[in-house]
């Protein structure tokens, strides 16, 4: 009977066979690259740069019944106007006019609500030096972001006697976009040089730190793609993009290393290099393959979450590992058969190493290991304690969204943004809506007339339901006024009779009031009560709540609600899969637990630096409000998961692989440590002084996420992998390989 051919040796075979075959395979993957990179050409310009709320939520259905039926909703734009005169004066109001004119035959344009031409006095700041101009624009997400640009490029700065500058949302995604760029730019400039030489020191020449650089850009062009591919049939956020690329140059450096590193010791062991290619990939290449699945699975579960930004950044997080496993398994082996023993050239360190030779048994982490298993409980209990302690700090997290306040402020938006904050009575953007569809009352002047001929008892009934909620909601706390229909309330009281503009509140389709909250920001805690009152209170009919603050409520109920089943699927999916490679119980079980222990101290340290400005002392004024965003940490987290699920799989496949060749646990531990730990924490340090650069960046959120990864990687590599894992598994001893047959203590 034939034996059947192990499947690593098949793909060897079919791939690597040869030279001639890794050449033509090397060949095609090219072409495929190729192709990869010209088919998803422009794809930046094809993302969303929203996705934050379910379609479905209620602030949705407010904000788009507001929209289509009062030609309502917030601005897109806000246009801060300023003059060295009076707005009043005959040149400002000239050129404001015509502003307004500019504006409103835009064919992008919804509308148009500007202090001229009727001189409306809420938008006219109280010095009477500036103006507010308010725009929404037609379209879907990338259409407005594309019609603000052009309308910020042509219409900001020195305007005749106005000087004119922008804010607002699309305002603000388009300088954060910006700002990102150019961080991204300065940060490529100053750490490219400096991962290089990291390459150069952990691959140990420069034929093989170029590796990682291919298989990179391999899985980030076939990643990219595949999102140009999906942007045709759904929304993919801006921001899968870059947790893309950073995800897939991680995972390519970690799989490279460990790839390289087993082709090494094979040839060093007198094997030929096909030979080697073909048992690094029966061993290494396992690891990789089982890595790749677990990180794909583990992002697949954001899917349960109906916002676009996590289902996109599911199917994008899958998408580059499943690259990045794709350019190991194939691209790799293929460089490596046709370099041969040439992949040690160029070593530019090679007088500075030492203990190129040494004995297994006097590596640093073998002795590491070895202390740590000596007194496994002492370890476990004091590392335990100081990832208690770092995570601490989150159980006082506040949880908000961020907006222009993430700016520096040298930003122009920043600063139109703070003197609209400051100048003006009322901020625009900062309203919240209730919209009472099917609510239909009279015009303002014959719904508060009850003996006006035209107006029917209907209508006068509907009128009066709405002047007592509108006054109700004028008392709850943090309600600073209410504007609808039937007038303007404050503390329960009418305080302004409606005029002609408050016949915008009712219509055919409904009725709508208009929220102006007096709390500091809506997308805080307190805007979150404010959307959570305005919802308990009572209404003449059925009311949805829209606006800014509502949508976080939104969002921050749609995260909480799925969260469980999210773990869940995580947690399973993570186990199976761990499970099917390990042939173990205890071992996926304690993978799991051990990646929440350090993603809750990074959370934890997050808080502390960022929201409760622990370390101002040494990082200085940080521009981030007092709040946590409710999405970052959530988008940061999958980043962190997946990279610690390769960490523990590298770990685990030289760990198992020396159990099953008769060594007892504590020895595999220490030998899986000391062939494994330089990999994953030369990778790590690579990757977290990628990431460590977006800290020099001007834009909170970046240097929310760039210190955030790069303190999950440290923590995981160094407090989980070096000491819990060799301590937790030593106290485990023998049940660590339970249910397998013939396990060793």
């Amino acid at each position: 009977m034939l034996l059947r051919k192990p499947r690593h040796s098949l793909l060897a075979g079919v791939a690597h066979g040869s030279p001639r075959r890794a050449l033509g395979t090397l060949l095609l993957l090219t072409l495929v690259a190729v192709a990869a990179a010209v088919g998803g050409h422009g794809v930046g310009e094809r993302l969303a740069p929203g996705g934050w709320t379910p379609a479905t939520a209620q602030s949705t259905r407010a904000d788009a019944f507001l929209a289509s039926h009062f030609g309502g909703g917030e601005p897109h734009l806000v246009l801060v106007v300023t003059t060295k005169g009076q707005v009043d004066a005959p040149a400002a109001a000239d050129a404001g006019r015509a502003l307004t004119g500019r504006l409103s035959s835009d064919p992008h344009t919804a509308w148009v609500r500007g202090y001229w031409p009727q001189e409306v006095p809420e938008l006219r700041s109280r010095d009477g030096h500036s103006a507010v101009v308010a725009v929404r624009f037609r379209g879907d997400e990338r259409a407005v972001l594309a019609a603000s640009k052009a309308v910020t490029a042509r219409e900001t700065g020195r305007t005749g006697p106005l000087q004119v500058a922008a804010t607002g949302e699309a305002a603000l995604f388009a300088e954060m976009e910006r700002l990102s760029t150019e961080g991204a730019l300065v940060a490529e400039l100053i750490v490219a040089p400096l991962v290089l030489l990291i390459l150069l020191w952990i691959f140990g020449s420069l034929v093989a730190a170029l590796l990682p650089v291919v298989v990179g850009g391999f899985a980030v062009v076939t990643t990219t793609a595949v999102l140009r591919l999906l942007s045709e049939v759904m929304t993919v956020s801006v921001f899968v993009l870059n947790i893309a690329t950073a995800l897939g140059f991680g995972l390519a450096v970690d799989y490279c290393l460990l790839m390289v590193s087993r082709y090494r010791e094979e040839l060093a062991a007198g094997a030929q290099p096909v030979q080697a290619a073909e048992r690094a990939l029966g061993t290494a290449g396992r690891a990789v393959a089982f890595s790749a699945t677990t990180v794909a699975a583990a992002l697949g579960a954001l899917m349960v979450f109906p916002l676009p930004l996590t289902r996109s950044l599911a199917v994008g997080g899958a998408a580059v590992a499943v690259c990045s496993a794709a350019g190991a398994l194939l691209v790799l082996p293929a460089m490596l058969v046709l370099l041969g023993a040439r992949v040690n050239r160029f070593d530019l360190f090679a007088r500075w190493r030492r203990g190129a030779g040494r004995p297994l048994s006097q590596g640093r982490w073998y002795r590491l290991a070895m202390w740590v298993t000596r007194r496994p409980a002492a370890v476990a209990v004091g590392t335990l304690l100081v990832l208690g302690l770092l995570a601490a700090p989150g159980a006082g997290v506040r949880f908000g969204m961020y907006d222009d306040r993430i700016l520096p402020p040298s930003s122009p938006v920043a600063r139109a943004s703070q003197r609209l904050r400051t100048d003006f009575a009322a901020e625009a953007e900062d309203t919240a809506t209730v919209v009472l569809p099917g609510l239909r009352i009279a015009p303002p002047a014959e719904a508060l007339d009850s003996d006006a001929p035209e107006a029917s008892p209907a209508a006068v009934s509907a009128a009066a339901a709405v002047h007592g909620y509108a006054a109700r909601l004028s008392r709850l706390p943090g309600v600073r006024q209410v504007q609808t229909a039937t007038g303007t309330y404050r503390g329960g009281r009418l305080t302004a009779d409606a005029d002609v503009r408050g016949a915008g509140f009712a219509g055919p389709a409904g009725t709508w009031l208009s929220i102006t909250p007096a709390v500091p920001s809506v997308l805080s805690p307190e805007g979150r009560l404010l959307t959570e009152r305005l919802r308990r209170e009572p209404a003449p009919g059925p009311a949805l709540v829209g606006g800014s603050g509502a949508r976080m409520t939104d969002t921050e109920d749609t995260l909480s609600s799925r969260l469980p089943a999210a773990i869940l699927l995580t947690v399973a999916a993570t186990l199976v899969l761990l499970f099917g490679y390990t042939r173990s119980l205890l071992v996926p079980l304690k993978a799991v637990l051990l990646n929440a222990l350090s993603l809750a101290a990074t959370f934890g340290i997050i808080v502390a630096v960022f929201q409760q400005g622990r370390l101002e002392w040494l990082t200085g004024p940080l521009n981030a409000p007092d709040t946590t965003d409710v999405i970052i940490p959530a988008v940061m987290f999958c980043t962190a998961f997946g990279l610690s699920m390769d960490y523990e799989v590298f770990l685990l496949s030289r760990i198992l692989e020396e159990h099953r060749n008769g060594t007892e646990t504590r020895l595999a531990v220490a030998t899986g440590l000391q062939r494994t730990a330089r990999l994953f924490t030369s990778a790590a340090l690579v990757f977290a002084v990628v990431m460590a650069s977006l800290a020099a960046c001007d834009l909170a959120m970046l240097q929310l996420i760039g210190f955030g990864l790069a303190v999950a990687v440290v923590l995981d590599c160094t407090l989980v992998r070096a000491l819990l894992v060799p301590a937790v598994m030593c106290l485990a001893g023998r049940a660590n390989w339970w249910p397998a047959r013939g396990a060793r203590s």
